[in-house]
């Protein structure tokens, strides 16, 4: 693929931006954390159906039992994404979270193998580094406490979901377009965060003017605005550059963070954060044109 134009790169750019948004947003949201995940999707799904309606007209009502299977578990995926990576932010720093729920393709190379798929050496380098990093992390944030470290496998959690969702996808839009699977997805998403909300008796409303301004933030943002963007960088830009661009999410939400909430994290978790980076960044390269594998992030 040729170089892309200069305007896509800016528009990625605001793609990262908008993403490293997330998890900030999340934090300051005065709402229950699994509200919080179903309102994300809620508040999407409106826009995400008149989209398909749009461009695929006629095209939900005509899916086939296989189709709609696959949208469907890809949905509860997402659901239980959102219902790891959310709360997550409740209990440890939004640096060790964004870093953890980022290994996502990671997790999405070990699916790949499970199912049959060849690994190649430089991936099995990447899991390793990325591992390792993992481990650093922990092992930091275990000293913090062991609330710290039940945030982490709580995010940890997320991105091995996400990467269940990204694969289970992958097979859903061989023949489904884009728009009419994304708004399955989030539909079976918000249904299902909705039952779960209500079994633990989690309210979805009542809240004040600036929480749902808040939500509404992060529907437009990272939810539709950041997505947007990268949906539309990818015709002109490879799946690697753009997976390698949106780590950058690790950086601008641990930014917005010490801005916002005066959160630093140890100088320690540095190299832990960058051995995750690199080690995502070397499964990304080494799985290019993998979908499942190497596809840009579909969720924060």
């Amino acid at each position: 693929m040729s170089r892309p134009p200069a305007a896509d790169l800016a528009l990625l750019g605001v793609a990262v931006v908008a993403v490293s948004t997330s998890a900030p947003l999340v934090r300051v949201a005065d709402a229950p954390t699994l509200a919080v995940a179903f309102w994300r999707n809620a508040l999407a799904l409106p826009v995400l159906v008149a989209v398909a309606a749009w461009r695929s007209p006629g095209r939900l009502r005509t899916l086939t039992p296989e189709e709609r299977r696959l949208a469907v578990v890809a949905g509860a995926f997402l659901a239980a994404h959102f219902a790891t990576w959310i709360p997550s932010l409740s209990f440890t720093t939004v640096a060790s979270s964004v870093a953890l729920v980022a290994t996502q393709p990671v997790w999405a190379a070990l699916i790949a193998r499970w199912r049959g798929e060849a690994v190649t050496g430089q991936a099995w380098a990447g899991i390793a580094v990325a591992l390792a990093g993992t481990l650093l992390l922990s092992g930091i944030d275990l000293d913090v406490g062991p609330r710290a470290l039940f945030g982490d496998m709580l995010a940890l959690a997320g991105g091995l979901l996400a990467a269940a969702y990204v694969t289970v996808g992958a097979d859903a839009r061989r023949t489904v377009p884009t728009s009419v699977y994304a708004a399955v997805c989030y539909g079976v998403a918000a249904a299902a965060l909705a039952g779960v909300c209500l079994a633990g008796r989690q309210p979805l409303a009542g809240y004040d003017a600036h929480t749902w301004a808040v939500l509404l933030a992060i529907m437009v943002g990272p939810q539709l605005l950041g997505h947007t963007l990268i949906n539309r960088v990818l015709r002109t830009t490879s799946t690697t550059v753009v997976s390698v661009a949106i780590l950058f999410e690790i950086v601008g939400a641990a930014v917005i963070a010490w801005l916002a909430f005066d959160e630093v994290p140890p100088a320690s978790a540095v190299p832990a954060g960058a051995l995750i980076a690199a080690g995502v960044v070397l499964v990304v390269r080494a799985s290019a044109g993998e979908p499942a594998v190497s596809g840009a992030p579909a969720v924060e």
